[in-house]
């Protein structure tokens, strides 16, 4: 990974972990209910510089604001880490696959249903061990996870238009124009 790439994916990372952040402050009607926001960032990520870099941003953002938030290695992590990796992969696969094809709004859906079929499994797997359980809250969460997935794609949508227009813009570095 070249220098640039570094600091790029760096500054990305504080991005998307301010916002994590940021939603902690935001009252939550469930309590494991989250609108995903930092997705925004790995979403624009992804477009502007590719599947790596996203998944980089995603487990940075992961594992620094589980440290921020005391839930480093605790089950919140584990289905944090799962999830965000899962949707963070599945977006990478579908744009690497099918260029062009979907948009930050198709993909962020992509996304979110990937997230929430990973944190099913993974509590299924490790913490709660009942599949009617699992059954009974997964309409919920999926339900939810596909309305903030399309809130965040539609807010990185806007993010890629923007910075797309602003790099065009600019004058090149090597010609001044």
């Amino acid at each position: 990974m070249e220098s640039q790439d570094k600091y790029r994916v760096a500054l990305l990372s504080s991005y998307a972990l301010a916002l994590h952040g940021f939603e902690t402050l935001i009252p939550s009607p469930i309590p494991w209910l989250r609108l995903g926001l930092s997705n925004i960032v790995t979403l624009v990520t992804l477009y502007q510089y590719g599947m790596k870099p996203a998944l980089m941003v995603t487990l940075i953002r992961v594992v620094l604001g589980s440290l921020f938030l005391g839930t480093f290695l605790g089950p919140a992590f584990f289905l944090s880490l799962g999830g965000g990796l899962a949707g963070a992969f599945s977006m990478g696969i579908v744009i690497t696959l099918f260029p062009g094809l979907f948009s930050p709004l198709g993909l962020s859906l992509i996304g979110a249903l990937f997230h929430n079929t990973a944190q099913l499994f993974i509590a299924y797997l490790f913490f709660i061990q009942r599949i009617d359980a699992i059954i009974l809250v997964a309409p919920v969460l999926i339900a939810a996870g596909t309305l903030t997935g399309a809130i965040n794609g539609i807010a990185a949508r806007y993010l890629v238009i923007e910075i797309q227009k602003a790099d065009r813009e600019s004058p090149s570095p090597m010609t001044g124009t």
